[in-house]
């Protein structure tokens, strides 16, 4: 597989948004479905924050998106790419 530089650094920042534990267990509470920010942290036991602050990493990943409600914002998966890789990540996990 031939890899351009910038493709390789895009990929190392894909994967540097996964390295922290906080960043996939929110990955892994919207696996359930679209949440508020409030949502996440109560089923996280984390601040609003917190959360937020991570998801601000998240979406500038394209990780995650976020959608408006009046006053609320929902979270949610942003494309199947990512739910894939979680999915192999945590089965890998579970194998090993």
């Amino acid at each position: 597989m031939k890899l351009t530089e910038l493709k390789a650094i895009k990929l190392a920042e894909l994967f540097s948004a996964l390295s922290d534990a906080s960043r996939i267990r929110i990955i892994a509470q919207l696996m359930d479905g679209e949440m508020n920010v409030r949502a996440l942290a109560d089923g996280l036991g984390m601040t609003e924050s917190a959360v937020s602050h991570q998801l601000r990493g998240l979406r500038q990943m394209h990780l995650v998106r976020a959608r408006k409600s009046g006053r609320q914002v929902f979270y949610s998966i942003d494309d199947d790419h990512v739910s894939r890789l979680f999915t192999l990540g945590y089965d890998h996990v579970q194998h090993g």
